[in-house]
């Protein structure tokens, strides 16, 4: 198969360059995409696009989020290196490796199967020891290694999973998009000895439906 030339440090640096305009202010964050190659989590027929901001199909349904969205709500988390963070839906597994970059352990929760496990051997083959994997209903959660200090939902919810905000620590930080099928917005939930507090991040995003016992029906 024919490959369009790409040369991914220029493309990389054209994107950089486009998320610093829309708003993206961390460094760390600005950085964390530098260092993962996009061009990877993607078919080769998209290979030339792979560093456009748009979100681009990875099959099943499924996508791989627009680097916009992946930045923004990776630095509305405020990551901490020694923080724990749980990933509701591996996907691709492109943000994984992007939270992978700030925090000491990730754990990751993938629904479907194929999917998540042909982005474990990607992330393994990458090098990446850091990251924690199964396959589940991330709706519930991953009690087991509970509590987190952030949490990160990269599907649209109907509402927040009770068992999400169960398993945030105090202090800890949660990202979910949530609203109908079509249509998301942004939540970021604090957690302190109070309670959990919520604030609306202005702008609509689009996901794939968080499926899900807490979710929505697979239909």
């Amino acid at each position: 198969m024919n490959i369009p030339y790409l040369n991914p440090h220029i493309a990389v640096e054209r994107l950089i360059k486009q998320l610093r305009a829309k708003g993206i202010t961390s460094e760390e964050v600005l950085n964390a995409l530098r260092n993962v190659p996009r061009h990877l989590f993607v078919d080769g027929a998209m290979y030339a696009q792979a560093y456009d901001d748009n979100a681009l199909p990875i099959g099943g349904g499924q996508t791989i989020s627009q680097p916009y969205v992946v930045a923004l709500m990776t630095q509305l988390l405020d990551i901490d290196k020694d923080d724990k963070i749980l990933e509701i839906g591996t996907g691709s597994g492109y943000q994984t490796a992007v939270l992978a970059q700030f925090s000491r352990r990730v754990y990751t929760i993938e629904r479907n199967r194929d999917l998540g496990e042909a982005s474990l051997k990607r992330l393994r083959e990458m090098g990446y020891v850091n990251i924690v994997f199964k396959i589940g209903d991330g709706t519930r959660g991953w009690v087991q290694h509970a509590p987190y200090d952030r949490i990160i939902v990269t599907a649209g919810a109907p509402a927040v999973p009770a068992e999400l905000g169960a398993q945030l620590a105090e202090n800890g930080r949660m990202v979910i998009p949530v609203g109908d099928r079509s249509f998301q917005q942004l939540e970021v939930y604090t957690k302190d000895k109070s309670g959990i507090k919520k604030s609306i991040v202005d702008g609509g995003v689009v996901f794939v439906p968080l499926i899900g016992e807490s979710g929505w029906k697979n239909s």
